[in-house]
């Protein structure tokens, strides 16, 4: 279940509201005018959340490659990759 607190709240509690988000590591959902306004989560957080969109943006690039027939055996990546460790 989501953590809802009002524009005031955060106003008024920021050090409750910042406490919460770094212990949970999940985001806070503000209000203003009993309508959904932000989302407020801890740096630490946020990084994870951006690590993870790069990861699926990377796993969608190779999902794309096997689609397009770019591929390749793995013995010949192997190769690949010694001759660039060694040169």
């Amino acid at each position: 279940m989501p953590t809802i607190k009002s524009s005031a709240d955060l106003r008024n509690k920021y050090n409750e509201i910042s406490h919460f988000c770094h212990t949970f590591a999940e985001p806070v959902f503000i209000t203003k005018n009993g309508k959904g306004d932000l989302a407020v989560m801890s740096i630490e957080a946020y990084e994870q959340l951006m690590g993870r969109f790069e990861l699926y943006g990377k796993l969608q690039e190779g999902m794309n490659d096997i689609e397009r027939g770019n591929v390749r055996p793995l013995s010949d990546a192997i190769s690949r990759m010694r001759s660039r460790r060694q040169a």
